[in-house]
């Protein structure tokens, strides 16, 4: 039997699982190859500050950001100066990105191994599997020159799982009403 729009066949042949199976788990663990390759390269090399300054002049930045000043983990961010406050502002939007995609990756992996796990189901596996490897991810940053691992970074990487967990919810109601 087949399910919704959105479910994954039951009825398939046993090749066409575990294909289907091979291919969201290879997606999955070569996303997070790349975020463990970015999270190696020492900080000099993904500083965004130069390239700031090479497509948006300070006071322009200045006049697009809000005037704020706060501490994050220690460190003061503020608008007095705004490259780095950019930089900051992007970093932690590409912490959520990057964990909402990782969430949702185990999601689809786990729907599909093994078949039959609820969307519940998959969706508790695949937020913990997320959130502890955002945990090693940070403490792996320990270890690389200029980079640093923070605590705080993986709430911010949580936001991004739970918001992968909305957005599954959301799709999950969406389409119960669309079956009635």
């Amino acid at each position: 039997m087949t399910g919704g729009r959105n479910s994954f066949p039951t009825d398939a042949p046993p090749a066409a699982k575990r294909r289907r199976n091979a291919v969201w788990l290879a997606l999955t663990l070569l996303w997070m190859a790349l975020i463990f390759s970015k999270s190696s390269e020492p900080y000099a090399q993904q500083d965004m500050r130069p390239w700031l300054a090479n497509v948006i002049s300070e006071a322009k930045l200045k006049a697009l950001l809000p005037n704020w000043s706060f501490t994050y983990d220690g460190q003061s961010v503020a608008h007095g100066h705004p490259y780095e406050m950019a930089e900051f502002f992007i970093r932690k939007a590409g912490h959520v990105a990057e964990y909402a995609l990782l969430a949702w990756l185990w999601m689809r992996t786990m729907r599909t191994w093994p078949a039959g796990r609820s969307r519940l189901q998959a969706a508790a596996i695949a937020a913990a599997i997320s959130i502890v490897y955002a945990a090693s991810d940070e403490w792996h940053q320990t270890f690389v020159p200029g980079r640093t691992g923070h605590a705080v970074d993986v709430a911010v990487d949580a936001a991004g799982v739970a918001a992968a967990m909305l957005a599954e919810a959301a799709a999950s109601i969406v389409l119960k009403q669309k079956k009635k």
